[in-house]
């Protein structure tokens, strides 16, 4: 199969070496990826909290310069480096979120976030702090996402260079985060099946689950593995390649090897070896870089009581840093500009921050 991306492949080392090429084995016992906020990480956030609602300020201003953090905003852009050109994901512990509340926790991590990237819509309702909780929605509805159900996920990226996630309140039982690195698996599929490995240069047909920019089709094509500017970059959603098959006959058949392709990369982000669990504290913040990351969460179990349920506010970042993308992802993220890129937008879409997932 003759694909655009067939300069790539000549391009592409047969391994990629370096910290984003890491094995959950390794990392499972470790805490070099678990940053602890200090006592004056969080006397800086208070006072930031405290400056925001004395000048009445909505969460749309918020920024850098809006809430400033000056010595945390110095290990931020550490943690930014490392996500963006180290491991590629870290875990920032300790926000103090059952003495803030659920909205100055948002205000906070919105703060927090705002010194990493920009905000990106994260649906069509243009959600800019998303929440995760499970909202008993049909996942057979061409509109439902995964995250509004309990239902475990498959390993995938989101439509964004950086997805972030904190912890408000946990379930009773399950939802663990799980990780793995598409580095890693590109460079075990590379020495196992190299035949396998590059038909995910391919374009794959996705689903765009009815959030459809104008003028655009319900799906998008874009390669699952992309050589670009020095860069592995993946793109990955293996639930909606396959619902892209199943609704749209016009989108264009996947072969068997393509098939088999995908397959063996779902069964290499189940490898014990490869993959990392953990489980969220109350306070936790989780940010992965999609490009490299690829994440999901078991199933899980919530109270009977309605306050008491698993809730996990979301955030989609672009960073001014970010790494330079191919043509081809301009099919999802529509701008490729680095701090400007990313999100869901549709013809009816307006940015705005809410408390409520409703």
């Amino acid at each position: 199969m003759s694909t655009a991306n067939d300069d790539q492949l000549k391009e592409a080392p047969v391994a990629v070496e370096g910290a984003a090429a890491w094995y959950g084995r390794d990392l499972s016992n470790s805490t070099a990826w678990i940053h602890e906020l200090q006592p004056e990480d969080i006397q800086e956030i208070d006072h930031a909290i405290a400056s925001f609602h004395a000048q009445d300020l909505s969460m749309a201003d918020i920024s850098p310069a809006t809430f400033s953090l000056p010595m945390l905003s110095k290990k931020l852009g550490q943690i930014l480096n490392e996500i963006l050109d180290g491991r590629g994901f870290v875990l920032l512990r300790g926000l103090p979120v059952e003495r803030y509340g659920k909205g100055d926790s948002a205000i906070a991590y919105l703060g927090i976030g705002a010194h990493l990237g920009s905000f990106r819509s994260q649906n069509a309702k243009g959600h800019l702090l998303g929440h995760v909780r499970d909202m008993g929605a049909d996942i057979n509805q061409a509109k439902t996402r995964y995250y509004q159900t309990n239902r475990g996920l498959e390993y995938h990226t989101d439509s964004c260079d950086i997805v972030g996630l904190l912890c408000l309140q946990t379930s009773q039982s399950g939802g663990e985060s799980r990780i793995v690195s598409s580095v890693t698996i590109y460079n075990e599929m590379m020495a196992r099946r190299p035949d396998l490995a590059v038909q995910l240069f391919h374009a794959f047909p996705t689903d765009r689950r009815g959030e459809i920019p104008e003028g655009m089709l319900p799906w998008f094509e874009v390669p699952v593995f992309n050589w670009h500017a020095g860069h592995l970059t993946t793109i990955y959603s293996g639930q909606y390649i396959r619902s892209a098959q199943k609704n749209f006959p016009q989108a264009r058949r996947l072969t068997q090897t393509e098939i088999e392709a995908l397959e063996m990369l779902d069964d290499l982000t189940n490898d014990p070896d490869l993959n990392l669990q953990m489980e969220f504290r109350v306070g936790d913040m989780q940010f992965l870089h999609n490009h490299q990351i690829l994440h999901s969460r078991t199933d899980f179990e919530d109270w009977p009581e309605p306050e008491r349920r698993r809730h996990l506010l979301r955030l989609w970042l672009s960073p001014k840093t970010a790494r330079s993308l191919p043509e081809s992802f301009a099919a999802r993220y529509g701008s490729l500009e680095p701090g400007n890129r990313g999100g869901i937008v549709v013809k009816d879409t307006r940015l705005n921050f809410t408390l409520e997932d409703f």
